[in-house]
């Protein structure tokens, strides 16, 4: 795999950061080794394509360093930043200040390379629906923002035009445009007065008098997040009420809709539990998506782009799912309050791979490749227990590395084009798994593979301690387990009994002739 590039983690802690050569880790004793001198900083990011990485310093500085040199090629001094971010290609990076006055502009966007002002604007504040203000889509291709009633459209080459075009919408609260290619636009304006919630699709570069191409209305609707597939062909969206008028749940209600840009579908996605939708995920292909749902234990379900389900992974202390880059291997996990469960899927043979667990995990992520899966365990959230751990793609554990106080854990994200196709090894693994084990009897190696479902167990009925002291007596008395079946020792003491009342019984009879 000499084509393939290196794998390369980016580790950020109490000192400052450093980037680790990522596995297989070639040293003798089995460690990463780090690939440049440790850089103190406050917060640091990846590029989307992984070209570049910034680094805001404990001075205000922030500085854009070049991903396969590690060498800073640019730095910017900006008074009072309180937020920055770098564009997916690197091309930009974008600060937001504290404004003194309306008439300043505190959003700065910067070219990364000439560290020239691209563009300037004024925000009044910053939330994880408005920031970053200026969006682009992930090859840089679109750039738009949110304004008042409307959504602007900008050359992202050439900010110097100003606004190229504009979608009006009333009232609209948040945005997302959608992946390669960046050809719509989804915007959600909130319920206001008895009137309905409504999410709409847009296509870009239109004028403001355009139509949506596709519109979905609720009600009981406080926000939404949107998840776009690949391809840019269908949106799912969650939508959350603060309120859940059944009673059935303290943290409100949500629901999952679907709807395709072309408008011939739209509704609600058919979840077989009630209950919260947990996550949802589309494979890399854009073809399916996977859903966690339900309470506990929640449900997990593979469908198509039509909404028919594809497979049922069962039951489980589930929250959390991920995909692996080449879209073959999903991940099922129950992070944060769960306990850390997870079990890797084959999802093109439909075989449960294996699994094992990650207690206390704020960060997973899958590396570029779809061979290795991280978990880590990250300040603020966690105080204690902070550390890193690394599994192969079938749940046995790689790496584990603990540290004092741990904040940021990244894989440096690479083109999954660039990497090898993981099937052959998976053929390999289980060639090794067929001749080593016994024989399963399963024919030729073409046979269609049989969906494997794992079984949950009914909870057992609550027995006394004093009834069970009694199971007990009573199985180690008379040779019966709690299943209530015979131990080999009872069963054989069963037949002498037997034989032996069979034979007086043949000795009766004769006498009696």
């Amino acid at each position: 795999m000499s084509s393939s590039p290196s794998l390369e983690i980016l580790v950020r802690d109490a000192e400052g950061f450093v980037v680790w050569n990522g596995p297989p880790f070639s040293s003798s004793n089995g460690q990463p080794a780090p690939k440049n001198e440790r850089v103190s900083c406050s917060s640091t990011k990846f590029s989307l394509d992984g070209s570049k990485f910034m680094a805001v310093k404990s001075d205000g500085t922030i500085s854009i360093y070049d991903s396969a040199s590690l060498s800073e090629v640019r730095s910017f001094a900006v008074a009072n930043v309180t937020a920055a971010e770098i564009s997916p290609c690197g091309t930009y990076l974008q600060t937001f200040q504290k404004a003194t006055t309306p008439q300043e502009k505190n959003v700065s966007l910067w070219n990364t390379d000439t560290g020239d002002l691209a563009h300037s604007l004024y925000q009044k504040s910053i939330t994880k629906t408005t920031w970053p203000s200026i969006r682009f889509s992930p090859d840089e291709s679109s750039a738009c923002r949110l304004a008042t009633n409307e959504v602007q459209f900008f050359d992202s080459k050439d900010f110097s035009k100003g606004i190229t075009s504009r979608i009006r919408v009333p009232g609209v609260a948040a945005f997302e445009l959608s992946k390669t290619p960046a050809s719509h636009v989804a915007v959600f304006v909130p319920e206001v007065k008895g009137s309905p919630g409504s999410v709409q699709i847009f296509g870009c570069g239109k004028d403001a008098e355009s139509q949506p191409s596709a519109r979905r209305s609720f009600f009981r609707c406080s926000s939404v997040q949107f998840s776009w597939n690949h391809g840019s062909t269908g949106l799912l969206v969650v939508v959350q009420s603060d309120v859940d008028k059944t009673n059935k749940s303290y943290y409100g209600e949500t629901k999952l809709h679907y709807l395709t840009v072309d408008g011939t579908h739209e509704g609600l996605v058919p979840l077989r539990k009630e209950g919260p939708v947990h996550d949802v995920q589309w494979s890399f292909s854009g073809s399916e998506f996977a859903v966690v749902y339900g309470f506990m234990p929640a449900c997990v379900t593979i469908f198509d782009k039509k909404c028919k389900p594809l497979m049922e992974l069962g039951e489980g202390p589930y929250n959390t799912l991920r995909w692996n880059p080449k879209g073959r291997i999903l991940c099922v996990a129950g992070f944060g309050n769960l306990p850390g469960d997870m079990t890797f899927w084959d999802v093109v043979s439909k075989k449960q791979l294996g699994s094992n667990k990650a207690e206390w995990s704020v960060v997973s992520e899958w590396s570029p490749d779809g061979r290795y899966f991280l978990t880590a365990s990250t300040a603020p959230r966690r105080q204690i227990d902070n550390g890193i751990k690394i599994f192969n793609y079938d749940g046995k554990r790689y790496f584990k590395k603990m540290f004092e106080r741990l904040y940021q854990v990244e894989w440096k994200p690479e083109s999954p084009e660039r990497f090898d196709e993981i099937s052959e090894l998976l053929k390999s693994v289980e060639s090794l798994k067929l001749e080593g084990g016994k024989s399963q009897g399963q024919g030729s190696a073409q046979k269609k593979p049989v969906v494997s479902i794992p079984t949950v167990k009914k909870p057992a009925a609550y027995q006394p301690p004093h009834a069970k002291h009694a199971a007990a007596i009573q199985a180690e008395l008379l040779g019966v387990n709690p299943a209530g079946e015979m131990s080999k020792n009872a069963l054989r003491n069963k037949k002498k009994r037997e034989n032996k009342k069979a034979a007086g019984a043949a000795a009766s009879g004769s006498n009696n002739a």
